[in-house]
């Protein structure tokens, strides 16, 4: 649970909820003149605010999104509930009764983000952090009433909870201690599962638990993994990558013959950006090693480089993937998403899997999406001449899937690299649209209007490094510019950027980017870079907003291929919550 979100909250009104038969209902939204950021594609509650993805799932044949919700306005409040909604396909969402509120000892402050486990007898279990009485963070526990039922439309808490406290051990104190993940089952028999944590001293910690019935734990006397420095780890998620091919693979795994890595991510709180690393996963000491070269701090890869945090995986075993999603928030100041009545959303899911050089994962919108394409245009070989902006025609450039592939000549061109020229988004940043360089700004500029006084631009540059021997290398950056993508300075406008790990001597550079009328997520090199951005222009709106291919470098160059569509909109949440009741107590349903 993103919990810096929270720091500027005053107190609130005490809790009124009942445990039975309360109805929340929340009216449709639908996309209008009025609501120019509502998005056509990317989930969102009707109203209100929204924030972590919590415990994705399939069951049953139908996939599962739990979310941070507050039905009662668009800012962040202690009467956060689990928001549910349902789909067939990842796209069309339903919405689905709040799986729960505060209404325990153990939760009456808060019910934070947590995970569903799917046990060997098929039935999903939640493991959620409470904000108990005392205003400390604890571990409960939540299982469908009905598991007939494949929407899951009703869950019970256990008089049992709260399951997990903190008591003292590695230094853990009760206001961080928090987000469990989906749980594995080690080959002894037992359930394990991490909660993010820290100590006093900045040591970021996965703390671990260990049980046999999912109801009582024990916290092992060390961690998964820990790193010093780091602060909070909020929200971590564990699970394994097959080294081969793009399949996933269940989170309770133990792999063949050394056929998987493991993958630790964390939200870390004193950057708002999520990290990863990838390593090996000691079962018999219950121990992550993280692989030469991996740091589990700041200077970890990312998983996006853009507005992107408190990220979730889950496994899909009907399609063999592994899922990703994360809570995008606003970049508008709080009394525009209170006068617009909602604030955050989802990413698009994304098909995450490790990059066959196992020193990264890769990212790709779900296959899903293409039925939402419509007209489509194409180009192909195409060259963009020094300054040139070329305008794709044909599609609906507010909400379009766009991919376009670029080959660079004259790699010689480039311009050296400084050494000290190690943090992309400050190269991003100092050098824009405006400083022209060798081999870039080449890309995309999206969002546009017809005068060009708003854009929001995505591109490339190419540098090459500063070495005597023959054989130069060159660095690829990706940089996503919102500088100019709004008259409304108010909003967050900061430049975004990554290096691509990619060598444009050898590859073509592509790049893909999902437009949705406020947010702009890009995939750089087949996914080996995402930068996510919120952008709200004033004049690039529904059907005034332009899409241009640009070359503002000093050297030409070609578009190989460029593919657009315009994407439909999505069924997304458009009907009215129906009630949702707690009742019995959860201790003898798991066991049934």
């Amino acid at each position: 649970m993103a919990k810096v979100h929270r720091s500027n909250i005053g107190l609130s009104l005490l809790l009124s909820l009942f445990l039975c038969n309360f109805i929340i209902r929340l009216e449709a939204s639908h996309q209008d003149l009025n609501q120019p950021y509502r998005t056509g594609y990317h989930f969102q509650p009707p109203s209100n605010w929204m924030n972590d993805p919590n415990g994705p799932m399939i069951y049953k044949g139908i996939y599962h999104l739990f979310y941070q919700y507050n039905p009662y306005g668009a800012v962040w409040d202690v009467r956060i509930v689990w928001g549910h909604s349902t789909s067939l396909d990842l796209i069309n969402w339903t919405p689905q009764p709040p799986a729960f509120n505060p209404s325990q000892p153990s939760d009456i402050n808060g019910c934070w983000s947590g995970s569903v486990t799917i046990l060997p007898n098929g039935k999903p279990v939640i493991l959620y952090t409470g904000i108990d009485k005392n205003k400390s963070q604890v571990q409960n526990i939540a299982v469908p009433v009905n598991i007939s039922d494949p929407y899951l439309r009703e869950w019970s808490k256990s008089s049992r909870n709260p399951l997990m406290a903190p008591n003292g051990v590695n230094g853990i104190n009760p206001d961080r201690f928090r987000d469990p993940t989906t749980a594995w089952l080690g080959r002894d028999g037992e359930w394990r599962v991490i909660i993010g944590s820290s100590t006093e001293d900045r040591r970021g910690l996965a703390v671990l638990y260990k049980s046999r019935d999912f109801f009582n734990w024990t916290q092992s006397t060390k961690p998964l993994h820990y790193e010093d420095l780091t602060g909070m780890w909020e929200c971590p998620d564990f699970f394994p990558v097959a080294i081969t091919g793009s399949n996933g693979v269940e989170t309770s795994s133990f792999g063949e013959n050394n056929d998987i890595k493991h993958v630790l991510k964390v939200s870390l709180i004193e950057t708002l950006h999520d990290y990863y690393t990838i390593g090996s996963y000691d079962r018999e000491n219950d121990v992550y090693v993280p692989d030469l070269g991996f740091v589990q701090n700041g200077s970890a890869p990312r998983l996006d480089y853009g507005k992107f945090y408190a990220s979730k995986t889950f496994y899909d075993d009907v399609k063999k993937r592994r899922i990703l999603w994360g809570w995008v928030n606003e970049s508008s100041p709080a009394k525009d998403d209170i006068k617009k009545g909602w604030s955050g959303l989802q990413s698009f899911p994304r098909k995450i899997w490790l990059e066959e050089s196992g020193k990264q994962l890769l990212q790709w919108p779900i296959e899903e999406i293409e039925t939402l394409r419509g007209r489509q245009v194409n180009w192909h070989n195409k060259v963009l001449k020094v300054g040139t902006k070329l305008q794709v025609h044909g599609i609906t450039a507010a909400q379009a899937d766009v991919e376009v592939s670029f080959k660079v000549k004259e790699l010689e061109k480039a311009d050296v690299i400084e050494p000290s020229w190690t943090d992309p988004e400050k190269i991003c940043s100092q050098d824009n649209l405006s400083v022209k360089s060798g081999l870039g700004p080449f890309g995309l500029m999206v969002l546009a209007s017809s005068g060009m006084e708003e854009y929001t631009s995505v591109y490339f540059r190419i540098f090459k490094s500063n070495d005597t021997n023959k054989n130069t290398k060159y660095l690829v950056l990706m940089c996503s510019d919102q500088s100019r993508s709004s008259l409304n300075d108010e909003n967050d406008k900061r430049t975004f950027g990554a290096f691509v790990a990619i060598d444009p001597s050898h590859q073509t550079l592509s790049l893909r980017t999902l437009i949705d009328h406020s947010i702009v997520e890009s995939y750089g090199g087949g996914g080996r870079v995402c930068i996510t951005s919120r952008v709200y222009p004033t004049l690039a709106i529904g059907e005034n907003a332009k899409l241009f291919a640009f070359n503002k470098g000093t050297q030409s160059v070609d578009v190989l291929s460029l593919s657009a569509w315009s994407l439909k909109s999505a069924l997304i949440n458009d009907e009215s919550m129906s009630p949702f009741i707690e009742c019995e107590d959860s201790h003898s349903l798991i066991q049934s």
